[in-house]
């Protein structure tokens, strides 16, 4: 006996469905561009500056570690802003965030807006907490966990692979 399927209906006309594979496009560019301004900021202002900033805080081999930072979020930015060797780069990224959640936001609590007042000048500001870096962490989670979607360089290489092995069996 021989099952008959059925087609499912249609998806009506305001199905988001259709747009799915691209849900995390917005993240991937955020999260990359995010960590490429962070890099290149460190780098306008002068690299010694943010080593100086390490070698205060007490990091061990601060100039190292501070071009190293700046290396990583420069180059791990723009690769994930492209979708290219998204876990690779997302190790490397997530240890900069947890070193700065321990070393620097954790005393400051989770809120990374703190008005203090309203000035003549504008709104001052209070010291940051960790939740910036949080939300960074759960952007490069849901990116190595979905991957980094259809337009990538992650998605191009995965498609050849597979076209260069169908061509091979």
């Amino acid at each position: 006996m021989s099952e008959k399927t059925v087609a499912a209906p249609p998806a009506p006309f305001w199905s988001l469905a259709p747009y799915r594979p691209c849900a995390l496009l917005p993240l991937r560019l955020i999260v990359g561009y995010g960590f490429l301004a962070h890099g290149i900021a460190k780098l306008q202002r002068g690299p010694e500056l943010f080593i100086a900033t390490l070698d205060g805080l007490g990091v061990p081999l601060a100039p190292l570690m501070g071009w190293l930072t700046i290396v990583v979020e420069v180059l791990g930015g723009l690769a994930v802003l492209l979708g290219a060797f998204t876990l690779l780069v997302s190790v490397p990224l997530a240890i900069i965030l947890l070193v700065s959640i321990f070393a620097v936001h954790l005393p400051f609590g989770f809120s990374s807006i703190k008005l203090q007042s309203v000035t003549e000048a504008g709104p001052k500001f209070g010291q940051p907490g960790y939740e910036m870096s949080l939300l960074y962490l759960a952007g490069l989670v849901s990116l190595v966990l979905s991957g980094p979607g259809p337009w990538s360089i992650d998605r191009r290489r995965e498609q050849r692979r597979q076209t260069s092995q169908s061509v091979v069996q």
